[in-house]
């Protein structure tokens, strides 16, 4: 009996070492999963005052669902990019307004993803709202690319918000909203600044420089693009809302998955 005691207690003692290092393997091999590539950050550790609203990570953008890839909402970014983004946050503040994200470092998995959905054959009805003048099979000229900024953690999307943030409603999936270019009510919830359409539309209203909008429309479309301007981010002059940071140089693309922090 005492001879099966010690037997026992020597077994404990030599698994609760083993079994605490296979627990520590599994965290290490879990946190090694989450880490980031070598030079890119979370925004919200750079900045948690700039909301985010990661659109491809839901389903109120132009596929209808969330794209491979973005298993988390949240913005990663080439970290000086970030931190530009920061200072430009800095004095928005100072104005009464706060940057929102809509996107920022896009895998290329979700890149490829939106070209074969443009080439599918499919409907596109589900969401015509984001481009309701053109058919489906004519994004890919001018709209969508099989190459793309963000997936190399340069380009970012994003618009304004007055602070304090006003609420907006839930996007509801079954709810019929109005078109991109109709007014602000009418479109999917977003409690940004009105710029005239919606991020995402794929209509000539969103050209920056565009001239169907409103004064007001544009008043806030030239803020954000001076404020952005400033600290090194360029305009892309078809959609008022994407910017490229030319001081990071070239950055080859990436693939890694948007995971939670």
């Amino acid at each position: 009996m005492q001879f099966a005691c010690a037997r026992a207690a020597a077994v404990r003692a030599w698994i609760a070492p083993a079994a605490a290092m296979m627990l520590l393997a599994m965290a290490q091999a879990a946190a090694a999963q989450r880490a980031l590539p070598s030079g890119f950050v979370y925004l919200r550790d750079i900045d948690p005052t700039i909301a985010q609203d990661m659109r491809y990570a839901g389903s109120d953008n132009f596929v209808g669902h969330p794209l491979p890839g973005y298993a988390a909402a949240e913005c990663i970014l080439r970290q000086d990019v970030a931190a530009a983004l920061k200072r430009v946050q800095a004095a928005l503040a100072a104005a009464g307004f706060s940057l929102k994200v809509y996107d920022c470092y896009r895998p290329m998995r979700a890149v490829r993803a939106m070209v074969e959905w443009v080439s599918d054959g499919r409907s596109g009805a589900a969401t015509k709202r984001f481009f309701p003048r053109l058919t489906k099979n004519t994004l890919l000229r001018g709209y969508i690319s099989a190459r793309s900024q963000h997936a190399t953690g340069a380009a970012i999307d994003l618009t304004l918000i007055k602070t304090p943030p006003a609420s907006a409603a839930p996007f509801d999936p079954a709810a019929a909203y109005g078109p991109c270019t109709g007014p602000a009510a009418q479109r999917s919830p977003d409690n940004s600044l009105d710029m005239g359409t919606s991020f995402d539309c794929f209509d000539s209203m969103s050209y920056t420089a565009s001239s169907a909008i409103t004064a007001e429309q544009r008043r806030s479309r030239r803020m954000l693009v001076e404020a952005m301007r400033k600290q090194g981010f360029g305009n892309y002059d078809h959609e008022w809302w994407h910017f490229s940071y030319a001081r990071s140089g070239r950055t080859p693309p990436q693939d890694f998955p948007i995971r939670a922090p």
